[in-house]
């Protein structure tokens, strides 16, 4: 595995951009909006149809498996519509790197692509609201129908020494909560840039998503939930809303040396020495790797080492404070 990442985007990722060759026929709101392609490639037209209608000032369509014949028609149908295409293998954590690294608002909306068939409604009204709070992350309620809301609102536990989450049934506007569920969330793109991105050496989406939310609290920064719009998928192959893949591996690992070992003390943070024997006790790995993987986490906490607010026990145990 790769050295941790201290810099946004540190690792050049082979891409191309097709369309985006005329500006949008009515700018309502500075915002960019990047959907991230899942499963909706069959329906492409009629979220893009739904999109440019809405103001945008740009809209990048991120992929990770091109069917060239497919996005080239529809760069042609829609110009104003910019499409990103990796050209190798990524997870969506990546793919929202690059796409974050092609927006140039201050200001940036993700949805996955799933999220943009039913109901979709994000006005210049709800924009400038989410502006003002100038927030990090800003996450709506996730739905399937009217009557079916998933999950959205979390918190972050400790039992017995072992990370958690509790689903939080009930919630209201600007509560907290620790991750955006699927990434979709209004974000202020130079907040993204300066917290690194998304961990490249982190391959599953599931813990990457959390290390990345979780190093966003540590540092300072906030995710909040809003109920100024809504988010419905549109599950179009019968399919149940997506499962993820919370499998304790070494990405798990990297996701604990990261945001669980650090200590705050005074002004910064640092890796004492004796969480070895702990890290020890829970890796998988043989002796030399799993040295490996806790100097690696001590370099990088040096050198970020005052970029940290607080620790981890001080975010749980003060989460409703």
């Amino acid at each position: 595995m790769n050295s941790i990442p201290s810099i946004f985007n540190q690792k050049k990722i082979s891409h191309t951009v097709l369309g985006g060759t005329l500006e949008p026929k009515k700018i309502l709101m500075p915002v960019t909006c990047i959907v991230l392609t899942r499963s909706c490639a069959a329906y492409r037209a009629r979220i893009l149809e739904k999109l440019t209608v809405l103001g945008f000032e740009k809209i990048i369509v991120a992929e990770k498996n091109m069917d060239r014949i497919s996005t080239n028609q529809m760069a042609i149908q829609f110009p104003e519509v910019k499409f990103l295409v990796a050209l190798e293998s990524i997870n969506q954590g990546e793919l929202l790197n690059l796409a974050m690294e092609e927006a140039k608002t201050e200001f940036v909306l993700v949805l996955q692509d799933e999220m943009c068939l039913e109901r979709l409604s994000f006005s210049p009204m709800v924009a400038k609201k989410l502006m003002a709070l100038n927030q990090f992350c800003v996450v709506p309620r996730l739905f399937t129908t009217v009557m079916n809301r998933l999950p959205a609102c979390f918190a972050p536990t400790a039992k017995k020494g072992v990370f958690g989450l509790n689903v939080e049934e009930s919630f209201s506007e600007g509560s907290n909560t620790f991750y955006s569920a699927d990434l979709a969330g209004f974000y202020k793109k130079e907040k993204y840039v300066m917290l690194g991105g998304m961990d490249y050496t982190i391959s599953s989406e599931y813990w990457q998503k959390l290390d990345f939310f979780f190093r966003a609290w540590l540092w300072g920064e906030k995710t909040s939930i809003t109920f100024s719009f809504d988010v419905f998928y549109s599950l179009t192959g019968g399919d149940d809303y997506p499962a993820e893949d919370q499998t304790v591996d070494i990405s798990y690992l990297r996701f604990y040396l990261k945001n669980l070992v650090p200590v705050f003390e005074g002004d910064h943070a640092r890796i004492l020495k004796t969480s070895y024997l702990a890290f020890k006790a829970r890796s998988s790995c043989g002796f030399v790797e799993t040295m490996r993987q806790f100097k690696d986490a001590v370099r990088w906490t040096e050198k970020n080492q005052y970029r940290f607010k607080m620790d981890a026990v001080s975010l749980i145990e003060n989460w409703e404070k």
